[in-house]
């Protein structure tokens, strides 16, 4: 028995080639009239961004986004434009063709999260885009996307983000 998709996971870092990334879950997603879930995942300030914030922030702002609740809002402005991206880009769309959709934004490292968020919530495929870097003139993979792929009990489906 050829096994069901029926949630459709995005991971998005909101980058310069994201947009072919997405249409190509919503495709997955459309097609198997799938839930799509699109995730994005906010890094923790390491020690440089810390101090950076607090010595070009007043005190009192770094204080804030040093702290929980100033995380709270910057993983909610994040949400915000995850959901602005994805409406501008199905705009065109006619309502009965854009997927039921859920945004996730969680602070944490990217790999990790993309797969206990698919674990969580039941993912039948992950689609991420696949970096264009290059290593001595090879292409290689960003970390996250390797990680991912190397990991993941569920499949993957990987998008070369280089249009």
């Amino acid at each position: 028995m050829i096994p069901p998709i029926n949630k459709v996971l995005y991971a998005t870092d909101l980058g310069e080639h994201t947009r072919p990334v997405f249409r190509r879950a919503v495709s997955l997603a459309r097609r198997y009239n799938a839930l799509l879930l699109m995730v994005h995942v906010v890094e923790p300030l390491g020690t440089a961004g810390s101090a950076i914030v607090e010595t070009y922030l007043p005190a009192e702002t770094a204080d804030k986004v040093l702290k929980n609740g100033g995380m709270h809002d910057v993983l909610e402005k994040m949400k915000k434009r995850v959901q602005l991206f994805a409406e501008e880009e199905l705009a065109a769309e006619s309502a009965e063709r854009i997927p039921d959709t859920e945004v996730h934004v969680t602070l944490g490292t990217p790999s990790r999260e993309l797969l206990r968020i698919a674990e969580e919530n039941d993912v039948d495929v992950i689609v991420i885009g696949k970096s264009a870097h290059s290593f001595f003139g090879n292409t290689m993979m960003g970390t996250c996307a390797r990680r991912v792929t190397r990991y993941s009990n569920i499949p993957v489906f990987l998008v070369p983000n280089n249009d």
